[in-house]
Formats: C-alpha cells, sequence, structure tokens
C-alpha cells in the first residue's frame, strides 16, 4: 500500500473543489431566485435555470416515500464516500483518472448529502429541455458524480485495453 503522501487520498482537493462549486451555487440559486416553476430564468432555447427541491434521489426516484428516504440516501452517500476513499488510500497518485473518478463522486456526494441533512432535501437549478419535454432538473453536485461514473467506465475501458496481449 502506498504511504498515504503517495496514495490517491492527494486527489481528495478535486472532491473539495466540487463540493465549495455545490455549495456556492446552490447558496447562490436560494439567495437569488424565488422557488418554482413559474419564476423560472430562460437562458437558451434548451436551457432554465430554476429553483427546485429535491426530497428523493436522482431524477427525484423515491421523492414521495414520506421521508424515510432522506436516511437511507444518507447511508449511501457515506458509504459510497467511505469505499471510495478507502479505494484511494490504497491506490498510487499516478492513478490519475481512477482518483478523479472518485474524488468527483466524493465531492458530488458531499455536497448534495450536505443540502439532505441540513436542509431536508436537494437543491436542484440546472433545467435542460427539447420541446415541453424536460430532463429532471439537477445540480453541480450531479455533474460531478456522473462525471465521475463516467470515468470509472472509461477507465475500465482503457485498463482493459491495456491488459489485452500484443499481436506482433
Amino acid at each position: 500500500m502506498p504511504s498515504l503522501k503517495e496514495s490517491g487520498v492527494r486527489w481528495l482537493w478535486l472532491a473539495a473543489l466540487v463540493f465549495v462549486m455545490d455549495f456556492v451555487s446552490k447558496l447562490l440559486v436560494m439567495n437569488t431566485m424565488e422557488y418554482g416553476w413559474p419564476n423560472r430564468i430562460e437562458l437558451l432555447p434548451f436551457f432554465n435555470l430554476l429553483y427546485v427541491h429535491n426530497y428523493g434521489a436522482a431524477f427525484s426516484f423515491l421523492s414521495d416515500a414520506g421521508g424515510w428516504q432522506r436516511w437511507l440516501f444518507t447511508a449511501i452517500a457515506l458509504a459510497v464516500c467511505g469505499l471510495l476513499i478507502f479505494w484511494m488510500r490504497r491506490s498510487p497518485a499516478s492513478h490519475k483518472l481512477a482518483n478523479c473518478a472518485y474524488a468527483l463522486i466524493i465531492g458530488g456526494a458531499l455536497g448534495n448529502l450536505f443540502d439532505r441533512l441540513y436542509h431536508g432535501f436537494v437543491v436542484d437549478f440546472l433545467d435542460f429541455y427539447i420541446g415541453k419535454h424536460h430532463w429532471p432538473a439537477f445540480n453541480i453536485a450531479d455533474v460531478a458524480i456522473c462525471v465521475g461514473a463516467g470515468l470509472i467506465v472509461l477507465e475500465g475501458f482503457l485498463a482493459d485495453k491495456d491488459k489485452q496481449p500484443v499481436n506482433r
């Protein structure tokens, strides 16, 4: 196992950056926008800023479950963050793609976890749509989680490619 200084935990600065960016963006939205659909700010023909509360998880999953889901999603976020930090601790800092992916997921998970614990809901505000079909609103933390997950998939493909025997 690499020393702490040489391990992937050196990449946790990226998680902190994601957390701060998410926190500041949500604070800005809550302090400058009115809640709900009638108060959206139309920026592009396919994008609005829209301040909404999400009591569930991704795509408002379990948002109307009655409150217990808040604690379920809290436990999941803590477990995932713990597991990813464990993996980062065992991984060398030179495994940049995997460590960046883990850090992005950790930062996003902690951003949404903070909202869930402090407010009882997650603040969402990015609203993309085509015509009248809207993607569920999301936030910076959600973007970081999705990008991190995508990087894990990419890293898996790249690692498999490296393991393939070379035909000469």
